[in-house]
């Protein structure tokens, strides 16, 4: 029985050296390569399958519903007498607080922030790499890189070139329900006639969904105190667009979580990319 126990001790001896002598073993080694290469990628893949999932959930709603749309745009509408060269049955008004001078300022300074946001995150890829040298990439800077992606892709690429330049949903103040001159579509439809920065989606509220991804890139200590001011700042953008006739609610809850999509897509990427390099921590 000893001798059994020796020789099987002496095979496990063996293998861990042939282990160590030859890493690309560790490969085969089930353990490990589970643990390193598939659990960071299989978190941050299901969270933006879970977004994307919820995105495309709320796009049937607001399609299948038109009347969820129509409901909160009244709401804000302000209607008025109209005048006697207006054509009968037209719908005249204002979305009043589309001249609100504090709507305005807040607007303007909420729309400095992503610009903000991008000056510091670049220059603190700089810092690391002028510091660092070779070795600058850490888990943190991939993170940051993965931010500057995902506002490149999502509010550049997809909302502000793509969606608005030809989904052809016109804005609600441009429609003849709230005294324009086009049809109203329902979001995800492209039958309406705008011909150019339309209303679907809001790249204003996918700004704001941008900025709040920038909360799980502060440091833990920070997170409380900046995160929620970045929160609130983040839900105010889209309600602004939405209260002063510029979107419908679709456009602004939308454009807003299509961010978060595009952020987690672009963390999930970066994670499988790094889940068998080994990096400087």
């Amino acid at each position: 029985m000893v001798a059994v126990l020796t020789s099987a001790q002496r095979g496990r001896a063996l293998v861990l050296n042939l282990f160590k002598r030859w890493p690309a073993l560790r490969m085969y080694d089930n353990s490990v390569a589970f643990t390193k290469r598939t659990a960071p990628v299989s978190r941050s893949f299901f969270v933006f399958l879970a977004l994307f999932a919820l995105w495309w959930v709320l796009l049937f709603v607001f399609y299948r519903f038109p009347d969820i749309d129509l409901a909160v745009a009244k709401s804000v509408f302000t209607t008025a007498p109209c005048t006697s060269a207006a054509p009968l049955g037209d719908i005249c008004g204002t979305f009043a607080l589309a001249k609100n001078r504090p709507f305005e300022i807040v607007r303007d300074v909420t729309l400095a922030l992503p610009y903000i946001a991008i000056v510091v995150l670049i220059a603190t890829l700089v810092s690391s790499w002028r510091k660092y040298g070779a070795r600058w990439r850490t888990l943190q800077t991939d993170r940051y890189i993965a931010a500057l992606i995902s506002l490149a892709i999502g509010c550049g690429l997809i909302v502000n070139t793509l969606l608005k330049s030809y989904g052809g949903r016109p804005r609600p103040r441009a429609t003849d329900l709230f005294g324009g001159s086009l049809d109203f579509v329902q979001a995800g439809s492209f039958a309406g006639r705008c011909l150019g920065n339309c209303s679907f989606v809001s790249g204003e509220a996918s700004s704001g969904g941008w900025l709040l991804c920038l909360v799980v890139l502060l440091p833990p200590r920070l997170r409380f105190p900046l995160g929620i001011p970045l929160a609130i700042i983040s839900i105010t953008m889209p309600v602004l667009r939405v209260m002063t006739g510029a979107h419908y609610l679709s456009d602004a809850v939308l454009g807003w979580l299509l961010s978060l999509v595009v952020f987690a897509a672009a963390i999930a990427v970066i994670d499988l990319l790094r889940s068998g390099t080994p990096a400087r921590s």
